[in-house]
């Protein structure tokens, strides 16, 4: 996912800190049901994203007293997802999926749900984790 934010009214900072406790850094590969080097959670950032990366990624580390695993990487050129992907847990299309046809938004709840999303997060940040329902 790309972020364009505009610093005057969130800080990199923030949205750094606000990333390291909405996933599971811990866990090299991938998160939670879905496992493979796509669903791993680097962070890429170029200049002094870099910094405030490593930075919020240490701030992340101290406060879970565990390793994080996340990587800061070199920015690349960035690809975004096909169109069927953007906003998919707003959705309203019909799906179908392992728990029966659902709407978009409540396929990807479901799925929240079987993987244990909110409850991970939950575990390792408590009630640092701003997400987890």
């Amino acid at each position: 996912m790309q972020i364009t934010f505009d610093p005057a009214i969130v800080s990199a900072s923030t949205l750094l800190d606000l990333f390291f406790r909405s996933v599971d850094p811990t866990d090299a590969g991938g998160q939670f049901c879905d496992r493979g080097d796509s669903y791993r959670t680097p962070i890429f950032a170029k200049g002094d994203q870099k910094t405030a990366a490593e930075q919020s990624k240490a701030r992340a580390e101290a406060d879970l007293g565990a390793k994080i695993v996340a990587p800061v990487l070199a920015a690349t050129k960035f690809y975004p997802a096909e169109d069927y992907h953007q906003d998919y847990a707003k959705g309203s299309k019909l799906v179908i999926t392992r728990f029966g046809p659902k709407s978009q938004a409540n396929a990807y709840k479901a799925y929240r749900d079987a993987c244990g999303r909110d409850q991970r997060v939950k575990q390792l940040w408590g009630a640092a984790a701003p997400f987890a329902g």
